[in-house]
This record gives C-alpha cells, structure tokens and sequence, in this order.
C-alpha cells in the first residue's frame, strides 16, 4: 500500500488579524498623563469621610522567607504568606498600597528573615513610608524540624504551620504576637478503659496563639520550640517522619500509656505556657480527626495572665 503525505496545508492570516479577528482594537487616541507628577493621586485626598478605618491594606502576598531555628535545619527557606495593614484616618480616603510592596523588596534585598527583630523595624519603617501612626504584618508559613525515631534514631523533617505577627504604633509601641499549629496522636481514655483489647486513636492538631510580653528577649529563646514543646510533650505521642517496626513499637506503647481527650489536651498545654515568663497571653485549641467518629472533637480554652 502506498502512503502519501498531504501537503495541504492551513491558511492563517497574520498575528496582527488574528489579534483583530478575536477583538482587539487599534488604541484610542491618549489624552490623560504619562508622567506620576502631573497624574491626580485620589488615595491622598483630605476631605471627611465618614469613618476611620481600622484596617486597610493588603493580603495573600506570597513571598520568599529566610526562618532560623534552635532545631535542625537551623537554617531554612520557606514561602510566606504576608498580610500588611495601616490603619485610615477619616480624613484620609485611602493609603498606597504600592508601599507595602515597595518595602517588602527593599527588606527582600538584604534577605527577608521572618523573626520578631525584622518585623519590628519593618512595621516602624512601613508606618513612615505610609505617613501613618500605625502598622502591622503578620506571615503564616510551614516551619520544618528534625525528629528521630525513638529506637533506631532514624531521622526526617516534620513541620508545623507557624504565624508571626507584629503591630507597630506610634503611641503604644510594639505588639508581638504568634501562633503555632503542631500535629500530634491522641489515643482516646475512654476507650482504654472500656475495651478488653485495644484503644482507638487518631492524629490530632493542637494550635496556639499566644501574646508576649514586651519585653520578651527573642533573640536567646527561640519560641517556636518552646510552643513545640509545650504541645508534643503533653500529647499521647509525637508524629515522626520515619519509623521503622522497633520504632512503631515504641510509639503506640507510648501512646497507651498517655491516653489524652481533647479537653485533657489544651489543659496541659495551658499549664506549660502559664509557666513561660515571656507569655502574656494564649488560647490553645486542641481538635482530633476522630478515627472511630464521623466527626471531630475539639476543645478550646484561652487565659489573659493580666486578669490576674
């Protein structure tokens, strides 16, 4: 059988029809300025405008983060999430959101690291490139840290979902505040003690957020393992990224021996915090993905140590 290769072929009109053919149009003649010095800039008009805002700025900016940890990887990169926010006078109709990002690139040239001193000089630096009184950032990312087995001391990387935010004002100063969302096992009490064999157990996320005090010294004590501390060490077990059969053994006697509610969970985390002198303030929430249940337990408490 003989094959022939067809030569014909499509006849398309150039680019520039194309373009025409799905709608583009030639431009319209300019009339308005090219030059920022002759445009109106409406963010800066001064008139009353009814309410003072709180909050007014920008979100969801993704961006690259230098982390350093007392755990291993001391060092490590990540991906940051950035909220950014002044507050608006009433007589002010809005602020330029350009500037936060303009600052984000200056601080990201000499290597953005997300830790309460950058945060501190960026909030103080941002509020006089606003021409505001006030300031705020917060960055949620994945914080990674080394775990090895209990037994054969295999090692990986677990992570934990970390928050830092910092307000700068020119009257109150500085409010440093964090979180930290650590996953752990629970295995249920009552189960222990009604079953003959076994006791079901599941993954659970205990997540804190805590207030500091102002004179918190965050440059010897690295809060991060402190709060990863205060929610492993209270848990029924640790998670661990490699575990071989001795390991696993290990681990679930473990997680027999320390059976935890969610209720029993955020108390004792409570407790470990209450005792951290640079705390001022927490809620810890404790939420299991019950194995057994279709649903998922929770428990949640939080203490103002200024109530006191």
């Amino acid at each position: 059988m003989n094959h022939t290769k067809s030569t014909s072929k499509i006849s398309l009109p150039n680019k520039e029809e194309r373009h025409r053919l799905f709608g583009s149009v030639t431009p319209g003649v300019k009339k308005k300025p090219t030059e920022k010095k002759d445009m109106p800039d409406l963010q800066n008009l001064k008139k009353d405008f009814l309410f003072k805002l709180d909050v007014c700025g920008i979100t969801e900016v993704k961006h690259p983060i230098n982390i350093e940890s007392n755990l291993a990887p001391k060092q490590q990169t990540s991906i940051g999430k950035f909220y950014f926010s002044s507050s608006i006078e009433q007589t002010s109709k809005g602020t330029n959101m350009s500037r936060f990002m303009e600052q984000l690139s200056q601080f990201h040239e000499v290597g953005f690291t997300a830790d309460f001193k950058t945060l501190k000089a960026f909030t103080k630096e941002l509020a006089e490139r606003l021409e505001k009184k006030d300031a705020t950032i917060e960055i949620t990312c994945p914080w990674f840290y080394e775990r090895e087995a209990p037994h054969s001391g295999l090692s990986g990387l677990n992570n934990a979902d970390i928050s830092i935010k910092t307000t700068y004002d020119e009257v109150n100063d500085y409010t440093l505040s964090a979180s930290l969302k650590v996953p752990i096992t629970t295995l249920c009490p009552c189960s222990k003690e009604i079953s003959e064999y076994s006791a079901h157990n599941q993954r659970g996320y205990v997540t804190m957020n805590v207030d500091f005090y102002d004179d918190f010294d965050f440059t010897t004590i690295d809060w991060k393992e402190s709060l990863l501390e205060a929610a492993e060490s209270n848990a029924s077990a640790s998670l661990h990224p490699v575990l071989k059969r001795p390991d696993e053994k290990v681990v679930t006697e473990r997680a027999y021996e320390n059976p935890r509610f969610v209720e029993d969970m955020v108390r004792l985390v409570a407790a470990d915090l209450y005792e951290m002198p640079f705390v001022k303030k927490f809620t810890v929430t404790c939420q299991n993905e019950e194995s057994i249940h279709m649903h998922d337990a929770i428990a949640s408490l939080t203490y103002d140590k200024a109530d006191e």
